[in-house]
């Protein structure tokens, strides 16, 4: 049993709309993790064996099946705050690669490619990759079942691709890169983790940073990863009403359902909330609250947003479930009231 209480603050927005488990870090999500281990995750709001923070290792199998938690608590890795995310990546989908491909064998690469370090390459059944180069000398390339990578795309690992997402032609991605489930990307990405359903389908970059589900990034659009000056990032908490520091390096935490036009200028460390419609000129605000309009100008009117949303996912043969529209009015109404 699994204690969300102690860690969905620190992760504000993601856990605005989804438990802890359901954050996806190197090629699995923390439930998924637990899982492959032969666990299955159980949450508890008020009190819990373990905190739903903890990030699974085949390590701990050991303790946990001895009902050792106090060296689990002592020795595991968590996820502190959406920072987290991006910082362990590298080495979240290395610890994955090997959860997922043990004992396995990959779908031959296709001699059209150019491959450095290929005995680190995993290809699922039904993927498709033709004339890449794909560099797995610092870490390794997940394809997952159903994938593409398109024609003249450089992928250097760590990077995972899970199933059905899409790498659009020519583009360029630096580890450790995660693209989730059901994703469409292009342009240049560094270091970044993309949830499930979520476009950045064109050239802009997007470095060091943490997108939700179901978000679009308009063509054009980047981020920033670092202050002019090179010192230290801030990002906003607004569960805590403080800022966490990043280090040097943070681009964008951008929660589930959020869309940005296209050109869009994020500044350094920016965190965006649930179910925004961002355009505007020049940097964006560094805090944008859930159901902002444009740059915060106004509110985005609840019925418009539902059916935007529903439209959105009608392209992906999806649509809006009742439970999701309960969740986000709840949201809506706290973000009107901190409005008023």
């Amino acid at each position: 049993m699994l204690n969300d209480n102690s860690s969905k603050n620190s992760l504000y927005p993601l856990t605005l709309t989804r438990c802890v488990i359901d954050i996806r870090m190197g090629i699995l999500t923390l439930r998924e993790k637990w899982r492959v281990m032969g666990f299955e995750p159980i949450i508890h709001e008020e009190n819990g064996a373990l905190p739903a923070h903890i990030i699974p290792a085949i390590q701990m199998k050991g303790d946990l099946e001895n009902h050792n938690l106090e060296s689990i608590l002592y020795s595991a890795k968590k996820v502190e705050n959406p920072v987290d995310i991006f910082k362990l990546n590298d080495e979240l989908i290395k610890q994955d690669y090997l959860l997922v491909t043990d004992g396995r064998e990959s779908r031959p690469v296709s001699p059209t490619n150019k491959t450095i370090f290929g005995h680190h390459i995993f290809i699922e059944a039904g993927a498709v990759v033709e004339h890449c180069i794909l560099n797995a000398a610092t870490g390794p390339i997940y394809i997952g079942k159903n994938a593409e990578i398109m024609e003249g795309s450089n992928i250097r690992g760590p990077f995972a691709l899970c199933e059905n997402s899409v790498v659009k032609m020519g583009t360029k991605i630096y580890g450790a890169t995660t693209v989730g489930k059901n994703c469409v990307v292009g342009g240049e990405i560094k270091n970044s983790v993309i949830s499930d359903y979520t476009n950045k389908a064109h050239d802009g970059y997007l470095g060091d940073s943490v997108i939700g589900q179901w978000c679009n990034i308009g063509a054009g659009s980047c981020n920033s990863n670092i202050k002019n000056t090179a010192g230290t990032v801030s990002v906003w908490n607004g569960f805590l009403n403080q800022p966490i520091y990043a280090g040097i390096k943070c681009g964008l935490i951008m929660g589930d359902y959020s869309r940005c036009s296209i050109n869009t200028s994020f500044n350094t460390g920016t965190v965006v909330g649930v179910c925004c419609n961002i355009f505007g000129s020049g940097l964006t605000p560094k805090h944008l609250a859930s159901f902002t309009w444009g740059y915060g100008e106004s509110i985005y009117e609840f019925k418009k947003a539902m059916q935007n949303l529903d439209d959105w996912k009608k392209l992906k043969n999806e649509s809006l479930a009742d439970d999701e529209i309960q969740t986000l009015k709840h949201i809506f109404e706290q973000s009107k009231a901190l409005k008023e």
